[in-house]
């Protein structure tokens, strides 16, 4: 334990370590920046008991040169920033804050499906332009909320918990996730269900898979073509799980009536994005998990488990599982594995 050396990015963010140091200063470990360069890196971090990922990539060659690294941190949900595969490789666990930020990003995917079920945006718009008694008209082509049917893909902790807030509005809710027992969805009022059953029967349809390689690109044109002519799509999930080609073009088409977005392919897009200018598109700033608690709650929670790794213990979230056993790090209670990146 003694001078445990946890590296990090300078510049990736604001260097504020008090929240963090919360739980490292009674270790006497520090947090040591060095450049965001790779090169520069790999040479200030040969000796670094830990890696805090910080909006740079954690490459397989950044891994590869950490000889005594016994944990790579993030303070975010999504594990897009770490080569997870060479850190498993490398038998350095992972870990992530799958359970921070759930109450804001469900409040956030509520809103959005909300929003553009009752085209506030549009509404807004109407009234600013002189267009009051256009309001009312405008709405009566929509069906009203209770008794549509609300999809979700993946019903990790996010979608449990709009779940629960989507339940009292009268919906009819179906989610698919393989990678859960079915089980878990019955008392959230959800019938498990295929893709294909999600995307042809549901009104809402709400993407929660994680920013994995394997969920890369996961819904495709063919997908879109699927869904309800009026579907409105939301995603506070990853960009990346959606080719957004498909997806502009179930818009322009319409094949689908709306999309509701917090995530996007690129971010921020490009000016030329087509989504940019489509009036049946609802977008934020990927700020689905932001609240006043959100910076001090995650650091906190890094500094909670660099102080673990600090102690020889293992932390109580990690994304690659497999190699905790393996590791130097010792299990000290009975720790829920199943929380991860699809979490």
């Amino acid at each position: 334990m003694a001078g445990f050396k946890i590296y990090t990015a300078a510049g990736a963010s604001p260097a504020n370590y008090e929240h963090e140091m919360e739980a490292l200063e009674p270790l006497g470990a520090q947090i040591i920046e060095a450049a965001a360069d790779e090169d520069a890196f790999i040479a200030a971090a040969k000796d670094a008991d830990a890696i805090y990922g910080r909006g740079t990539k954690i490459t397989k060659r950044v891994i590869e040169a950490l000889p005594r690294c016994k944990l790579i941190a993030l303070g975010s949900v999504g594990v897009d920033l770490v080569d997870v595969t060479a850190a498993t490789a490398k038998g350095i666990p992972v870990t992530n804050c799958p359970d921070t930020f759930i109450e804001e990003v469900a409040d956030h995917a509520m809103t959005l499906m909300l929003a553009a079920h009752r085209r506030v945006v549009e509404q807004d718009r109407m009234v600013r332009e002189g267009r009051w008694r256009e309001g009312r008209p405008a709405l009566y082509q929509y069906p009203r909320l209770m008794g549509l049917t609300l999809g979700f893909i993946a019903f990790g902790h996010i979608p449990r918990a709009v779940a629960a807030r989507a339940r009292p509005f009268g919906l009819r809710m179906l989610a698919y996730d393989p990678f859960i027992e079915e089980v878990l969805m019955p008392p959230y009022g959800v019938v498990p269900a295929t893709l294909d059953e999600v995307l042809e029967q549901s009104d809402f349809i709400s993407m929660h898979a994680p920013g994995t390689p394997e969920a890369a690109g996961m819904l495709k044109e063919k997908h879109f073509r699927k869904m309800k002519k009026g579907a409105v799509f939301i995603n506070t999930g990853r960009g990346s799980t959606v080719e957004e080609a498909g997806l502009i073009r179930a818009l322009q088409e319409g094949w689908i009536g709306h999309a509701a977005l917090d995530v996007l392919e690129q971010e921020p897009p490009g000016h030329n994005n087509p989504l940019l200018s489509m009036t049946n598109v609802t977008l934020s700033a990927h700020v689905a998990s932001a609240s006043a608690r959100f910076d001090p709650a995650r650091k906190r929670r890094v500094g909670q488990e660099l102080a673990l790794a600090a102690q020889g213990r293992w932390p109580t979230s990690c994304v690659n599982p497999s190699v905790l056993a393996g590791s130097s790090l010792l299990r000290w209670q009975p720790v829920n594995m199943e929380r991860g990146p699809n979490s």
